[in-house]
């Protein structure tokens, strides 16, 4: 007896039906995806292992280099692609290319035989000495390079105080990185009110991150911890988090120590966020600008 209605339209890979595969492909030198989500679209020059995880880092026809998970996600020749770690010839090219163009650890083209610039007018501040610190780990070969002073500014709550005394105005920008910058914060209603001062407002650029403290920038990961832990408002948050990792924390001696532990495991722009990878670009782009 014969089925009259066929076979079961639901059996086999039904949701794959009409879509392309994605096929995998090495992570080999020079080779040209497009990131789906973001639509960046460049060469492959890196590929390290970073935060537990395999990261490929992508050069755009500018020179900007930016790093992205390696897997699913690509597009090459505007087919699906999965990029895996490179074997073989593959990995070694790509370690010869690596070693030919070195670059910072903020994920620049290296200059070698480059003494440092005479400073610039401009300035970028940031809120305290951890803060300096991390931006000079990442970003201080590229600051010296472009003759980029950085400022350590004792808080914010002064901002207002702090422009003025620096007085910026033409070709002496100044550019601040803030603290825990979220909407209804007491950050956000300092940085309002002090970025429209005139008339130095026009040569001022203030940008935040999200996190409380900058601490919380550095990739959870990079501590083996999946997620940052939530410090209830009793607890002072450094303290907090360092009794949740099972550090001392008496006194200051103890939270500097933890602080050098915690920057001791940052070696590239790839641990850290994002959000905080950003604006320190910007407020680079925007001190370092022809016209600054």
């Amino acid at each position: 007896m014969s089925d009259r209605y066929g076979s079961d339209v639901l059996s086999g890979d039904w949701r794959s039906a009409g879509k392309p595969r994605s096929r995998e492909v090495e992570a080999t030198p020079d080779l040209v995806v497009e990131d789906v989500e973001t639509g960046w679209v460049g060469a492959v020059v890196r590929v390290e292992k970073a935060g537990g995880m395999h990261v490929v880092h992508l050069e755009d026809r500018r020179g900007a280099v930016k790093a992205f998970p390696l897997g699913p996600g690509f597009h090459l020749d505007g087919a699906p692609v999965v990029l895996t770690a490179p074997k073989g010839a593959g990995r070694a090219a790509l370690a010869q290319q690596q070693q030919a163009s070195a670059r910072t650890a903020s994920g620049s083209v290296a200059v070698a035989d480059r003494t440092a610039r005479v400073a610039r007018g401009s300035r970028i501040f940031v809120e305290g000495r951890h803060d300096a610190e991390l931006v000079e780990k990442v970003w201080g070969h590229d600051l010296r390079v472009e003759g980029v002073v950085v400022e350590m500014l004792d808080g914010v709550d002064d901002l207002a105080g702090a422009i003025r005394d620096f007085a910026p105005g033409p070709g002496r920008r100044m550019g601040v990185l803030v603290d825990h910058l979220v909407p209804g914060s007491k950050e956000s209603r300092i940085v309002a009110k002090a970025s429209g001062i005139s008339p130095f407002a026009p040569h001022v650029l203030v940008l935040g991150h999200p996190f409380v403290d900058v601490w919380q920038s550095v990739r959870p990961q990079r501590l083996g911890m999946d997620a940052w832990p939530v410090i209830p408002r009793s607890v002072e948050w450094k303290r907090g988090i360092c009794a949740h990792l099972g550090w001392a924390h008496d006194d200051q001696a103890d939270i500097a120590r933890a602080w050098k532990q915690i920057l001791g495991t940052v070696r590239s722009y790839a641990d850290l966020e994002p959000s905080l990878l950003g604006r320190v670009e910007e407020l680079i782009d925007f001190v370092t600008a022809p016209d600054a």
